[in-house]
């Protein structure tokens, strides 16, 4: 029974509040707050009054009941008992009434003044006992919590009197006065309830209408509409969501350009090398051309290039998805960069270019040492497409900081500035005399940025000294530190 009740009130809990928008989960918030407020309120108000009040009237009663003590005694040793006052209230009022004395020879009534305790009948609680506690007159209910004061004569018990404390006030007055006090209560609660909607109305109103904005922007960036943008109004928490949310569909608007360029590329690069065979096997088979070693060559030629092609856009993928395998060691870099100056040594010299290389001895790095000839042979075959015939190369590397810094400068012609943070990203190609026919597609530069950024290093371009471009390569130097034995 109890498990259905609180699945119940769970389900009550989700469906008005959870369930609820943000302009419902305000008000329910604020009416929680002020219901909460009003019903402290109440109860402090109600200990107040029924702890600190009282407890003030009991304090004026038991002074009277002081006052009263001299007169008491007094009677007692005029009668010599208690028996004229038995069955006699006119006589007990009389005694608690003001002592009367002489002043200046006229007799007078002077007492304690009026107190609080009297007007709310705190003399009605006075008891008037015996020595042996028994009642004599007065309030007949004197029980254990009842407050005493011993009646002495020549240090001999007489008898006692006994204060009953407020346990609470009952009165018509004070009956009216938490009435009013419970009217009072009510209303300031209604017009906390109105006051509470009229805040949320107006603060939802501020929160929700940038937030319905980003809804509806996500909406439509979730169709495909890449375009969309949130106007940023406020430095806050909502402003901050909106820029947020603008970086994203920038993000994403660039990704999908990107994403169509690509394919763009990739296609065209493929149809280019597809359709050289396909033209020249339908030659082939109309006799148009003959299978010579020359048909051959060239058929060889355009599968390598598509061959290659398609294994640097296999190698971008692995790059890209993190699964790019490397094979690190400790190796000496020197001996790979002679080797790639010696293959494309000959290369450059057909094409009456100069190749010039200043090496050091040795070049401790721990690296991928075939990664790293990938990386060389890119950078040489980069410039060997894009320099102009008679043109010159010159490779340079020196430490420094702990760093081997590669410097690779080709002459003419050069990259315009505002392209060259541009260069290492797949299928860019400058739109300049650069681009040759003899060009690649674009992608050497890019594997060049992945396999250097796998060696913690940093890949650079910039204009070169000799006219063309420099590409500068920093890898750490060094071997990798020797693991200790356990």
């Amino acid at each position: 029974m109890s498990k259905s009740i609180a699945h119940s009130i769970a389900d009550l809990s989700d469906r008005f509040f959870y369930r609820a928008n943000i302009r419902l989960k305000l008000f329910y918030a604020m009416l929680a707050l002020i219901v909460a407020l009003i019903l402290a309120i109440n109860g402090a108000s109600h200990y107040i009054f029924n702890r600190d009040f009282l407890g003030y009237l009991n304090e004026q009663a038991q002074q009277r009941m002081e006052d009263m003590v001299p007169r008491l005694e007094q009677a007692y040793r005029e009668h010599g008992s208690w028996d004229f006052i038995r069955g006699q209230p006119r006589t007990w009022f009389e005694l608690m009434k003001p002592a009367i004395v002489e002043h200046n020879g006229v007799t007078t009534t002077v007492g304690p003044p009026m107190t609080a305790s009297d007007l709310t009948g705190a003399a009605l609680r006075f008891s008037l006992l015996d020595a042996n506690r028994k009642l004599v007159i007065g309030y007949p209910s004197v029980g254990p919590d009842a407050r005493l004061r011993p009646l002495l004569e020549d240090d001999t018990i007489i008898g006692w009197v006994a204060q009953t404390p407020f346990e609470t006030v009952i009165g018509a007055i004070d009956l009216r006065f938490q009435q009013r006090q419970f009217a009072a209560q009510i209303v300031i609660a209604v017009v906390a309830v109105m006051l509470a909607a009229f805040m949320v109305v107006r603060i939802s109103g501020v929160l929700t209408r940038p937030l319905t904005r980003v809804a509806r922007a996500t909406h439509r960036l979730a169709g495909g509409d890449y375009a969309t943008r949130v106007e940023v109004e406020s430095g806050d928490e909502v402003g901050r969501l909106a820029h947020d949310f603008n970086q994203l569909a920038m993000t994403l608007e660039r990704n999908e350009k990107l994403r169509r360029e690509f394919m763009a590329d990739v296609s065209h690069e493929l149809r280019t090398p597809l359709g050289i065979l396909n033209g020249q096997l339908e030659a082939l088979e109309d006799g148009v051309m003959q299978p010579d070693a020359q048909t051959i060559r060239s058929l060889k030629s355009e599968v390598e290039h598509l061959n290659k092609l398609v294994g640097d856009l296999y190698d971008l993928s692995l790059a890209d998805a993190g699964a790019l395998t490397y094979r690190k060691a400790d190796i000496d870099l020197a001996p790979l960069l002679r080797d790639s100056v010696q293959v494309y040594a000959d290369r450059l010299a057909q094409r009456g270019m100069t190749l010039v290389a200043e090496l050091p001895q040795t070049m401790p790095v721990h690296a991928d040492g075939a990664r790293l000839q990938q990386l060389f042979n890119n950078l040489f075959e980069n410039s060997l497409r894009y320099t102009d015939a008679g043109g010159r190369l010159e490779l340079h590397c020196r430490l420094e900081q702990q760093c081997w810094r590669l410097y690779v400068d080709d002459s003419e012609p050069g990259v315009p500035g505002e392209v060259m943070a541009r260069l290492f990203e797949r299928f860019f190609r400058v739109e300049t005399s650069r681009n040759r026919a003899t060009g690649g597609a674009g992608l050497g530069l890019a594997i060049c940025r992945r396999i250097v950024e796998a060696h913690q290093g940093k890949i650079t371009a910039s204009a070169s000294p000799l006219g063309g471009l420099r590409v500068t390569v920093e890898l750490p130097a060094g071997f990798a530190p020797a693991r200790e034995q356990a």
